[in-house]
């Protein structure tokens, strides 16, 4: 069975430096906690500074050194955020550049080198990737020009695997308020970018459950649905969401912040949805006929239940055990720094030990 692990952009750092320092600081830890005694695979984010970084000669190689001399080992990277991700209003930023922008397809490419620099020979490796974009702002016309850049991404892809013999996925994380929202509009992104299949190695779905779980889909008719299509799931980012009962949102009024998007997602009585890009536009609008709300927010995996409502807990119970075995995946609670202080169970890293310990044994569950 594939070890559980989590997504490092939960730690502050833009820079090369940066990043090796919080993999020391913290990363380090986790593996002490949860896998003394055997490699400790790493989710790694990596901005775009970053990327330029790694870029230059013997850099990557020196953090490969680096990371096998540790224990660790990386198998997927985070190459959605781009730019700064922690102490600064992040919002609609975290999507740009999007595919449209060159420099979206040039920070893949290289974090696509770096990662097959850093796979066993004949490994598979993922990338998580900006659903396209935002899809506020981005008009119809400027569609083909992204699956274009998309394109040539994913044949770049096939390249580098015939050259080093390491496949790497691109894998788009669907996610609310984006072009790519639900299961039913990743199946037809991936057959708009490959109709003939020609990139089926090389295309897949990073598949966050708390974004699953906002669209109020099922767990096992949305797995089925990527299968019948033939999708791969590149890695799985195991995050839990707001879930409140009821029409009374302005109970969730403390998680409003300035930093992240906190989209929100009412199902009304009839079970028509209604979907709002922040917590704050949700709570200016108050619709009436609300049955249940669920807010993109992400928590702590192992918080069942708040003083003012529920989690998506239930949904992670569900489906963690329906991905195959070997499918990666990684916690990613990088909303540590704005959690509500009662939130803040222990120290991040003894948190993240808590939460895979949470999920190794939610997948191991029968489901």
């Amino acid at each position: 069975m594939g070890a559980v692990t989590y997504c490092t952009n939960i730690h502050a750092g833009e820079s090369l430096a940066e990043t090796r320092a919080a993999l020391a600081a913290h990363t380090l830890r986790v593996k002490a906690a949860c896998s003394p005694d055997a490699p400790f695979p790493v989710g790694l984010r990596l901005s775009g500074r970053a990327s330029l970084e790694l870029a230059q000669a013997g850099e990557a190689e020196d953090l490969g050194r680096w990371l096998k001399e540790n224990g660790l080992a990386v198998t997927t990277v985070n190459a959605f955020p781009y730019g700064r991700f922690h102490d600064a209003p992040v919002k609609e930023a975290v999507y740009l550049p999007d595919w449209r922008d060159p420099e979206r397809l040039a920070y893949t490419l290289r974090l696509a080198e770096a990662l097959a620099c850093w796979l066993p020979e004949g490994a598979t490796g993922s990338l998580s990737t900006v659903p396209v974009g935002f899809r506020r702002g981005f008009p119809a016309k400027d569609r083909p020009t992204a699956l274009a850049q998309m394109r040539r991404a994913l044949a770049a892809l096939v390249a580098l695997a015939a050259r080093t013999g390491r496949v790497i996925r691109l894998s788009v994380e669907p996610e609310p308020g984006c072009l790519v929202e639900t299961t039913d509009e990743s199946v037809a992104l991936c057959a708009a970018l490959d109709p003939e299949g020609a990139y089926r190695r090389h295309l897949a779905i990073c598949y966050d459950c708390c974004h699953q779980a906002l669209q109020y889909e099922d767990p096992a008719a949305s797995l089925a649905r990527l299968a019948a299509a033939g999708i791969a799931v590149g890695h799985v980012q195991v995050s839990s969401a707001l879930h409140l009962e009821g029409a009374a949102l302005s109970l969730l009024r403390r998680f409003v912040e300035p930093v992240y998007l906190h989209q929100a997602v009412a199902r009304q009585k009839d079970g028509t949805l209604l979907r709002f890009n922040d917590l704050h536009e949700a709570l200016a609008a108050a619709p009436a006929d609300v049955a249940s709300w669920r807010v993109h927010f992400h928590l702590p995996v192992f918080v069942r239940a708040l003083p003012e409502c529920e989690t998506t807990q239930p949904f992670l119970q569900e489906i963690l055990p329906l991905f195959p075995p070997d499918t990666p995946m990684e916690v990613e609670t990088y909303t540590w720094s704005v959690l509500p202080p009662d939130l803040k169970i222990a120290d991040v890293a003894a948190s993240i030990s808590r939460e895979i310990a949470w999920v190794e044994a939610a997948r191991n569950r029968q489901p």
